[in-house]
């Protein structure tokens, strides 16, 4: 069956950065687009950033996370990475990733999440 196990999260003080990862199971990988999404304390969930399944330039984030976060992917590896650098506490939120693109990511799986606190 369909598997994302993320990881990498913790608690990181502002400025500071995090590398998420997600590795998969159970579907074509390497032909899937892939999505970052979050969901901060008492609030819905929320797209972050999107890449193309040859990974590349082929990506579309966030406007407050341009400049600050990159997601990647390693086709052999069967696993998504989200790099996040000059952290801020409204970051602060459980980070998922879906096998789905930006257009359709609601209806992907996703994995049970990653913590991600960002408090001085």
């Amino acid at each position: 069956q369909v598997q994302l196990v993320e990881s990498g999260g913790g608690l990181v003080q502002p400025g500071g950065s995090l590398r998420l990862s997600c590795v998969v199971s159970g579907f074509a990988f390497s032909t899937s687009a892939m999505t970052w999404v979050r969901q901060a304390p008492g609030k819905g969930l929320e797209w972050v950033s999107s890449i193309g399944s040859r990974g590349g330039d082929d990506t579309q984030s966030l406007d407050s996370v341009k400049g600050r976060f990159t997601i990647s992917r390693d086709n052999a590896k069967n696993t998504l990475y989200l790099q996040m650098n000059s952290l801020k506490p409204e970051d602060t939120a459980v980070y998922y990733c879906t096998n789905r693109g930006r257009k359709n990511w609601s209806s992907g799986s996703r994995g049970q999440g990653t913590q991600v606190t960002v408090s001085s």
